[in-house]
């Protein structure tokens, strides 16, 4: 019974280190975000996020003559190879 008892107090012994939060420091995290937003300067985005952003339409070209279109080569049977299969090894390493 007393080795039971003291087991348990043993196991608490070394979960209480387990169970305590970690000390946060919030002066700290503030200095953190001041140091890093003063270095990112202007590279932030402009845009509120209620805003949508204008997209730039370009102007349309004038049309050009069109160009005229060569016609078409009709390919011929006698440049093309018949497909072979090629034999396949059957034997596993």
């Amino acid at each position: 019974m007393k080795s039971l008892l003291c087991t348990m107090v043993l196991v608490m012994a070394m979960a209480a280190p387990l169970a305590a939060e970690t000390r946060y420091d919030r002066n700290l995290e503030k200095a953190v975000v001041d140091i890093v937003a003063s270095k990112m300067g202007n590279i932030r985005g402009g845009f509120s996020y209620k805003e949508v952003p204008q997209l730039v339409v370009l102007p349309e070209a004038a049309p050009t003559a069109p160009v005229p279109v060569e016609p078409r080569k009709q390919a011929s049977n006698k440049d093309l190879m018949p497909a072979v299969e090629r034999p396949v090894s059957r034997t596993v390493f």
